[in-house]
This record gives C-alpha cells, sequence and structure tokens, in this order.
C-alpha cells in the first residue's frame, strides 16, 4: 500500500519514558497516529549515515511499507516526537539548561538580534539543532554554520534559507522543527496524558 503524502508536520510533545526503548514505543505510535494506521504496521528504528550502524544515528519509519519523515529530540522529563511527509529535524530545549551551558554557538547577528533575551538565543539554539538533524550530519556540523533570523522564521545554512517552526509550549520550553516549509500541527499525546498548546513564535 502507498499512503498518501502528508499534508503536515505532526508534532507530539510527551512525556519522555523511563527509556529509549518506551521513547521508540512513542515515536512508533506517533507514526501510527500521523499516518492513520494501526501500530503493528509501522516499523522505526536507527541508522548512521556514516558507519552504517543500527544502535544510532538518524531514526527512520515506515507506515504500511511507506517511507514517512521522523525526528526525536528529548530535553528534562520530555520527548518532542516529529512526522511529516520527507526529511525534517526536531529539537526541544529548556531554556534554564541551554541559558546554564557555555556554549559559544552563537553568531554575531544572532547575539545582536536575541540582544541578551535567553529565550531567543535558547530557540537559536534550537533552530541550529533541528535544521542540522535535518540535513543529516548533526552536529558533526559547527553550529556557527547556521545562522538563524528568528523575526523572519529562517536559518541560513551553507547559502541557502531554511524556513522553520519555533513554538514556545511553556516559559522555560522551547521546539524547532525543520521541515523546508511544510506546515506544523501539534498532535496527541501518545500517552495519551495532558500535552501543552505551544505558541508560535513571532
Amino acid at each position: 500500500m502507498s499512503l498518501p503524502r502528508l499534508p503536515s508536520v505532526v508534532l507530539t510533545l510527551a512525556p519522555s519514558g523511563a527509556d529509549r526503548a518506551t521513547d521508540r514505543e512513542a515515536l512508533l505510535a506517533a507514526v501510527a497516529s500521523a499516518t492513520g494506521v494501526g501500530t503493528p504496521a509501522v516499523r522505526a528504528g536507527r541508522v548512521c549515515p556514516h558507519c552504517g550502524a543500527t544502535d544510532h544515528g538518524r531514526p527512520w519509519a515506515e507506515a504500511d511499507g511507506s517511507a514517512v519523515g521522523v525526528s526525536l529530540s528529548r530535553t528534562t522529563d520530555l520527548v518532542a516526537l516529529a512526522v511529516g511527509p520527507g526529511n525534517l529535524g526536531v529539537d526541544v530545549e529548556r531554556v534554564s539548561r541551554v541559558s546554564a551551558a557555555p556554549l559559544d554557538a552563537f553568531t554575531a547577528g544572532e547575539r545582536a538580534r536575541a540582544a541578551g533575551d535567553a529565550r531567543a538565543l535558547t530557540a537559536c539554539w534550537a533552530v541550529k539543532e533541528a535544521v542540522l538533524k535535518r540535513d543529516g550530519r548533526g552536529l558533526r556540523v559547527d553550529p556557527l554554520s547556521v545562522d538563524v533570523d528568528l523575526d523572519r522564521g529562517v536559518a541560513v545554512f551553507e547559502g541557502d534559507e531554511q524556513p522553520v517552526t519555533v513554538l514556545f509550549p511553556a516559559a522555560d520550553l522551547v521546539v524547532a522543527v525543520a521541515a523546508g516549509g511544510v506546515p506544523v500541527d501539534v498532535g496527541p499525546c501518545p500517552s495519551g496524558r495532558a500535552r501543552a498548546e505551544p505558541q508560535t513564535s513571532g
């Protein structure tokens, strides 16, 4: 069976599991929910594009035999799961954690535009991670090579402007999605528990 192309990225925020196997089950449920197939028809795993290992690397998923784009990210007590029509990247960050980290990853333009706003700098970091996940190389690439303009909703990477979506579900939380301009919808929590309702930046 060939699934119809997904019209948007479905983003799910869920309490993080006790281990990665639990988070994988949440990803399977998120793919099933976004595509409308039963969970038994979903397959998912990881593969490293550099060494070919399957115990780490980029996540992949199939629903009823058709490939779908997936990405996931964890922060304290929370996992963000994204399912969409193609390559995508998601990152979730706690403002308090990013603010406390000695990051030297912001361009002069980002620092000037943020003007010391910790939430804005956290959003820039989340966008960098999301863009580099979508690229597939992750933090093997210097985060300084990505310049984020939150007001315009874009990240410039390797000479190309990439549209990004930034959400602020709570005062201490930022979620960024890089999906090539595909719209982002917030889906239900796979665990069935209540989820935060994000607000778009800007």
